[in-house]
């Protein structure tokens, strides 16, 4: 079998998770006898434009030299440049069983793909505009939604992380239940292991006598950063000697900051800014717990590496998270949007260590369990080949194959 992937980001280009599961995705897939060419966006400073790894074939297209006036004209341009490496991969005698799609970042070159090669697509949502912003309030995140629904309607199977994504598909989108499966996002534990934080390392984020509490991932109004501030004073009441080194970067970081200032609590705050993997994992070993106070979470991939690490995990309790973590015995989980249930769930790890230790390791039998890659690869390519049964049974592939020549 051999499936065109179109994404977004694909490693060295990580702007969210959705980077990553194409990437492990794509290459579990592999071991499945199925062969993956992903089209993705071209990461600055990439030697080649394609590439192999672990078996799967890359192409990185280079956006036009032309500024976009806005960001969804921006969009529109690289799905055009996605569209033309499809068509000059075609004309040199590449053939594709099915396409898949990841998020509406993809959506329009891959209905034209479908169209155009009579193929049947299937498209991933990793999370919804209506999700991400608890409604649509402007002309951009309407449009964006459309987009989004319009994928699901050409897609002949649409695959979501969690079962609350599947109940919001079918909320928003209205969806048919047998349209949708609900298949979760994977973590790697060997991908996580490394060697620990010298004292050295470990003294550019926190004194040797304070605990670190780890946040990782985009710095937007959806992950919670700004509840987690909110904690910050009602933890450090209650264990004094607590920093709080939080990770990554996005557009809520200047309004960050200056929350820290009014609040007072910037000395006891690390903001680091983007850290690669390897230093990710070192934190992560770090950490008396890692924390992730979502407002909205599909699924929650960080929260998974976390536990993957044995790191304890405090996490709100909503989308996904909900589903990955069972309060008191792979972690516990607060109420989402509020700051004094983050606390005291937080100053329970910190002041329980051995409890806190307990919860991990549960937690990482449960990643092992539950979570490898393989496990996901094989589900997802039982939904290809379904979809491929199908396809080969429907009017749609009959006319395909009884097209005169021209």
């Amino acid at each position: 079998m051999r499936v065109l992937m179109f994404s977004w980001e694909y490693p060295p280009r990580v702007i969210g998770g959705l980077a990553r599961h194409v990437a492990e995705l794509s290459m579990a897939l592999q071991a499945e006898n199925t062969q993956v060419d992903v089209i993705t966006i071209d990461e600055e400073g990439t030697a080649a434009e394609a590439e192999i790894i672990h078996g799967v074939r890359v192409w990185r297209i280079r956006p036009y030299h032309l500024v976009p006036r806005d960001f969804i004209s921006g969009i529109l341009q690289y799905n055009l440049a996605m569209l033309e490496k499809t068509l000059a991969l075609v004309r040199q005698g590449e053939d594709y069983d099915l396409i898949h799609a990841h998020d509406w970042l993809a959506a329009y070159a891959a209905r034209a793909v479908k169209h155009a090669l009579k193929k049947p697509l299937v498209a991933t949502i990793h999370a919804t505009e209506y999700g991400r912003n608890r409604g649509l309030h402007t002309e951009e995140q309407r449009y964006i939604s459309d987009v989004e629904w319009w994928l699901t309607y050409e897609a002949w199977q649409v695959i979501c992380c969690s079962h609350y994504m599947r109940a919001e598909l079918q909320r928003i989108f209205h969806l048919p239940e047998d349209k949708i499966a609900v298949i979760p996002n994977g973590v790697d534990p060997q991908q996580l292991l490394t060697a620990p934080l010298t004292a050295a390392e470990r003294a550019q984020y926190a004194a040797a006598d304070e605990k670190i509490v780890f946040f990782i991932g985009r710095l937007v109004q959806e992950k919670g950063v700004h509840i987690l501030l909110e904690a910050v004073p009602h933890v450090l009441a209650a264990v004094p000697k607590t920093k709080f080194v939080i990770a990554g970067r996005g557009p809520a970081w200047d309004a960050l900051h200056r929350q820290a200032r009014k609040m007072g609590i910037e000395q006891h705050l690390y903001f680091t800014g983007y850290i690669d993997d390897a230093t990710r994992n070192k934190l992560y070993q770090a950490a008396a717990a890692a924390v992730f106070p979502s407002l909205y979470e599909p699924f929650g991939i960080v929260a998974l590496e976390a536990m993957a690490a044995s790191v304890p995990v405090v996490v709100s309790a909503t989308g996904g998270l909900a589903d990955i973590v069972d309060h008191g015995v792979t972690g516990l989980k607060c109420y989402p949007d509020n700051a004094l249930s983050l606390a005291e769930q937080l100053i329970t790890i910190l002041q329980k260590p051995r409890f806190a230790q307990q919860l991990a390791e549960q937690a990482r039998q449960k990643v092992h369990k539950e979570f490898a890659w393989q496990e996901i690869a094989k589900q997802t390519r039982s939904i290809y080949l379904k979809v491929l049964t199908d396809y080969q049974q429907s009017d749609w592939q009959t006319a395909a194959c009884t097209q005169p020549a021209k």
